[in-house]
């Protein structure tokens, strides 16, 4: 990307359409927004659930400068009439829009400044296929490590105000599940836990008692999580059990369970995805501390 950039600047052009895409919190946003300041331009931000006429994308298309950049969040949810007017702004910087209507209405071209669309989305797959293509780069964003996430952990400090040890933030980054995102989240938690509870600052001690206030476990899984693999495990003997069925069980949206929780259940092994439905593994029972029983009961016949 650092290159493309660079690259895009010298030849005074703007840059290349941009699908940033992968679990929620890791970013893309931050990302659009380094994009823009690293380019030096304007950016523009929207989400697609909030384009609904054709005519508020017009809006927006029609109002941005030359080499100006374009960020719409959760693009995968755009109306498909809207997704329309993108192709032919993305590939020709033009927008066609149609006056009157009737046997009178006719076809106007306006022409647009090239600019730059970066698109965010958790779910990359519902992306229609021509939308997809048209754009030049497109990068997966993956959890982070445990070092990275202690560096962006030392710099949110920084920037709230927060005294904290080292070895605190290791135990905060430690239990982040490998996204900035709720890495910060604890870390706000964590200082209210030593403000009130202990003496202001975010010891080794202090983060295990504030997160163990919040149930969130040695390896990040909050409540939520441990309730998604006890239902699994207890309910439906380990699976395997249909996505609907295990939202309705925890009363929780499917979707809500497929982007947010599944990602970092699947990255630890503790779920497996089959056709049948989710299956909770040998990994899940062992860190539940559940006996483990690898011969499942017959199956109930259906007259």
């Amino acid at each position: 990307m650092n290159i493309a950039i660079a690259a895009a600047k010298g030849r005074g052009e703007a840059l290349d359409h941009i699908l940033l895409y992968g679990p929620p919190g890791l970013g893309k946003t931050t990302l659009a927004y380094i994009i823009a300041v690293e380019m030096g331009v304007n950016i523009r931000v929207t989400s697609g659930p909030a384009i609904e006429r054709t005519g508020d994308l017009a809006a927006i298309l029609t109002n941005l400068h030359s080499q100006d950049i374009l960020f719409i969040d959760e693009i995968h949810r755009l109306n498909r009439a809207v997704e329309e007017i993108l192709y032919p702004a993305m590939e020709d910087f033009a927008l066609d829009i149609i006056i009157g209507k009737g046997p009178g209405a006719r076809s106007l071209r306006l022409n647009l400044p090239s600019f730059t669309l970066i698109g965010a989305t958790t779910r990359f797959a519902l992306l229609s296929p021509p939308l997809r293509d048209r754009f030049g780069a497109v990068y997966r964003l993956d959890f982070y490590d445990q070092t990275s996430i202690e560096s962006i952990l030392k710099r949110s400090a920084r920037i709230l105000q927060i005294e904290a040890e080292e070895e605190g933030l290791k135990e905060i980054a430690r239990r982040a599940r490998g996204t900035p995102r709720v890495a910060n989240r604890l870390l706000k938690r964590v200082r209210d836990y030593a403000q009130v509870i202990a003496d202001g600052i975010a010891t080794n001690s202090v983060a295990v008692a504030a997160l163990a206030k919040l149930e969130v476990d040695p390896i990040g899984l909050d409540e939520v999580d441990h309730k998604l693999l006890h239902t699994i495990i207890d309910k439906f003997n380990g699976g395997p059990v249909g996505l609907e069925t295990l939202a309705a069980s925890i009363s929780e949206e499917s979707d809500t369970i497929m982007d947010v929780y599944e990602p970092y259940l699947l990255q630890l092994g503790f779920l497996e995805r089959t056709p049948r439905g989710r299956l909770a593994t040998q990994l899940a029972y062992q860190h539940l501390g559940v006996p483990y029983n690898k011969e499942k009961p017959p199956q109930p016949t259906l007259w």
